[in-house]
């Protein structure tokens, strides 16, 4: 049988691109914001109701550039439990990640462990919307008011979130996404920043360009971070199709909260009522005692039969030595990390894998 993989890429219809395609080649303008980023970029801002939106190669320089646009120096406090290009984002920015555990239930930055890492080193907050769901904003802004200092959010999971009707990309001083292939949407590679002033998004767009400031001038040390019109008319497309695959996405995830709600020893991530989710990742917590056997047992089972979960996020970054302290431990982090089991989530996902799926779990 095929594999079933935890995700798939979300592909339009390959002629609603063509046009775009035979457009590309008759303008003969493949990258250096041309028509169609342009497009996209004021297509995103109306799509996910936010004031400006710069586009970047990947999620990752996307960071990296972000960071950098904000003159940042010293300490920077986030999360071991999320993927290692956060913590690289702001190392390669000759900054220090300092680590907090997460919160038991949401698995994001808990927002009461932050202010103990505070220190006069301190310059800003990289919170995670982890798989999606919304940190605790309220209580990060206030600790970032009374200490001066700067929130990036990486949502590089939460394209289309809402929180009470409002973007969570519109939290913080900037929000970065990722438009990964393995994203609920995608430019099959991509990313961008979010941020609030015209002046904001210059300066993004001068440091992803070399920080050319005008033909002749530079005025900061930049690097090439543009994504190419090919990428941004193939993001143009799936656009049309987001709202249909999300759906689908969630269609997969309540067949899972209807069969594996109530099996003892599985633990779901379920969003609260005011949260409007976009279903990027389902991941299951499996308590090996009360379950009858650990994550890495069921994951073994199902590669076995050709599905491929996912330890999604294992080992935290803390665990790498590139970030391990043996002065610090994260408690929280480190039991989700081996817990954790993302399971197949897809808007192609057919209800016989579905089924197959839960089967050998239960």
């Amino acid at each position: 049988m095929d594999k079933i993989t935890v995700t798939s890429p979300l592909l339009p219809p390959l002629e609603e691109l063509t046009p775009y395609l035979e457009d590309i080649w008759q303008r003969k303008w493949l990258t250096n914001s041309g028509h169609y980023h342009q497009e996209l970029e004021a297509a995103l801002c109306e799509y996910l109701n936010v004031p400006y939106v710069s586009l970047f190669s990947n999620g990752t320089l996307a960071l990296i550039t972000a960071l950098q646009s904000l003159g940042l120096k010293g300490e920077v406090i986030t999360t071991p439990y999320t993927f290692v290009a956060t913590a690289h984002a702001i190392n390669w920015n000759g900054l220090t990640p300092v680590f907090v555990d997460i919160d038991p239930d949401t698995y994001n930055l808990d927002a009461g462990h932050i202010e103990a890492a505070i220190t006069e080193r301190t310059c800003a907050i990289v919170p995670v919307h982890v798989y999606g769901m919304p940190c605790n904003n309220e209580a990060i802004e206030a600790l970032a008011q009374k200490h001066n200092l700067k929130v990036i959010y990486d949502a590089a999971h939460a394209f289309g979130v809402t929180e009470n009707g409002q973007s969570v990309l519109n939290y913080g001083d900037l929000s970065i996404l990722s438009f990964h292939a393995t994203k609920a949407y995608s430019t099959i590679e991509g990313g961008a920043v979010v941020c609030k002033t015209l002046e904001q998004k210059e300066q993004l767009d001068k440091l992803k360009n070399f920080g050319f400031e005008s033909e002749s001038v530079i005025s900061q040390c930049g690097i090439n971070a543009k994504l190419n019109e090919v990428q941004a008319a193939f993001g143009l497309v799936t656009l049309k199709h987001i709202d249909d695959a999300i759906e689908r996405r969630k269609g997969v995830a309540s067949f899972y909260y209807e069969k594996l709600g109530s099996v003892e020893g599985i633990k779901l991530l379920t969003p609260e009522d005011n949260i409007s989710w976009n279903y990027s990742y389902f991941p299951i917590f499996i308590d090996e005692t009360a379950f009858g056997k650990s994550r890495d047992e069921l994951f073994s089972l199902l590669k076995e039969n050709n599905i491929l979960a996912r330890k999604y996020f294992y080992p935290l970054v803390t665990d790498f030595e590139l970030y391990h302290s043996s002065e610090q431990e994260f408690p929280c982090a480190k039991k989700v990390s081996e817990q954790v089991l993302c399971l197949p989530i897809h808007a192609d996902l057919s209800t016989e894998d579905m089924e197959l799926i839960v089967g050998l779990i239960l």
